[in-house]
């Protein structure tokens, strides 16, 4: 298959898994509304002209023209102006215009008998429920692809078996002519060692697992030392003499760690020559969470400082920066991702598709997390406001005075306008710069 085929369902691939990803975000609103009684006018995946819809009882379903979210109406999402008598006020003030359309929209569809099922009037749990519906469930479906990627596909892990034999010793910085007299021969090239030679015991101990033989040899430096390893199916045992060598200290972050000063730090260590072929190792169901845990507190950590890291991407974007690999991405830059990713022939196919599958994890992930901003219109908001009226009401019961009734978040529509065009405006900056200088995930 081409590499231009293979890219394009690649992209392809993405586009549905977020298309469905949006969907069952909206159903996530849209379950718990009706089980609350709360009358569902639209589900809507899309925004703009309406392209297809259907009625089904009381809830129209369709998509619309823009794939950029999807939204789920419902009636009496404000309450009523308590100071209008129920007829609309005329005001020449922006800010109580915008809260009065917002809250005469709200109520347009209200119809006889729709009195007790219109949403500003349910509990404030029942509200939260309704709002956390669909973070809750973009975090499920990145669960699950997550549970799908570890226990189906596996973690790339290195195994015992030798990738690559160095030929040369080398100092850290320094490059040697492999032909050249100034090669001196790494241990293993003297040993005899060969690339698919799987190790099976060093010093006389079985090895099981890379990270363990690496241990060894790190702490066999200047001794020779018995090692077997299996070559086409036959067992050949010979020995080696690992070399002190300098190599960098990793932290647990995996990068080289540094002192106080800012130092690179090393170590003198035993060094033999061999590199690890890799292979994907089905995990077990207990390290999905963990995983999970690692991916959200990335994810969040990126969101915490999106204004600086997307001033980051306009710098980039307009001058000779290189891109945050890090950094925020737009739809475009995942599916340009995805399409690299399925076009790599390289390769094995278990492995693109299972990167494929990651990428849609953390997408969701990424989505409950950004979702959860308590900015309007961002579901966070929503729930914001929720907690607000509850905190607001139990106060004036402790201060023995009357219900203040429902938090009119309505009065907060210019802040949601405000938050709505920066979003925007980030996104046009995003697919602009994802354009223009995408990010190089692969160096």
């Amino acid at each position: 298959m081409s590499p231009v085929l293979l890219f394009i369902l690649g992209v392809i691939f993405v586009a549905i898994g977020v298309a469905v990803s949006i969907a069952l975000h909206e159903v996530g609103h849209l379950v718990p509304a009706k089980l609350f009684k709360v009358r569902v006018t639209k589900y809507m995946i899309g925004f703009g002209p309406t392209l297809w819809s259907r009625k089904k009882g009381e809830t129209e379903y369709g998509f619309k023209a823009l794939p950029l979210g999807g939204y789920v109406s419902m009636i009496g999402m404000y309450p009523p102006n308590k100071d209008d008598g129920g007829v609309r006020p005329s005001s020449t003030g922006m800010f109580q215009t915008l809260a009065t359309e917002a809250r005469s929209v709200a109520h347009e569809e209200v119809g006889p008998g729709d009195e007790g099922r219109v949403f500003y009037k349910l509990p404030v749990w029942k509200k939260i429920i309704i709002m956390l519906g669909g973070p809750a469930m973009n975090m499920v479906i990145g669960l699950v692809l997550l549970a799908v990627l570890l226990m189906g596909f596996g973690v790339a892990k290195a195994t015992t078996t030798i990738a690559d034999v160095s030929k040369c010793q080398v100092a850290a910085g320094e490059t040697v002519d492999p032909d050249s007299a100034d090669c001196k021969l790494t241990p293993a090239a003297a040993a005899g060692l060969q690339p698919n030679d799987t190790v099976t015991s060093f010093d006389g101990k079985t090895v099981t697992n890379w990270d363990e033989l690496t241990g060894w040899i790190r702490a066999s430096a200047g001794r020779e030392v018995p090692i077997t390893v299996e070559r086409n199916g036959a067992s050949v045992e010979t020995t080696v003499t690992p070399v002190l060598s300098s190599r960098p200290v990793i932290g647990s972050d995996g990068r080289q760690a540094q002192d106080a000063n800012g130092v690179l730090q090393y170590q003198e260590v035993g060094f033999l020559g061999i590199g690890a072929q890799s292979a994907l190792v089905p995990q077990p169901a207990s390290a999905v969470l963990p995983m999970a845990g690692e991916n959200i507190k990335q994810i969040s950590g990126v969101i915490f400082n999106l204004p600086a890291r997307v001033v980051g991407v306009a710098k980039a974007a307009f001058s000779e920066e290189p891109r945050d690999p890090n950094g925020p991405i737009s739809v475009v830059g995942v599916g340009r991702v995805a399409g690299e990713v399925a076009a790599m022939e390289q390769v094995p196919l278990q492995a693109r598709i299972g990167t494929l599958i990651g990428l849609l994890a953390g997408l969701n992930f990424a989505l409950a997390i950004f979702n959860l901003i308590p900015l309007l219109p961002l579901d966070g908001g929503h729930v914001a406001g929720a907690l607000y009226e509850g905190v607001r009401r139990r106060v004036a019961k402790l201060r023995g005075k009357p219900d203040p009734g429902a938090f009119d978040i309505a009065k907060l529509l210019p802040v949601t306008y405000v938050v709505a065009a920066l979003l925007l405006g980030m996104s046009v900056l995003l697919i602009y710069a994802d354009i223009v200088k995408p990010v190089n995930i692969f160096g």
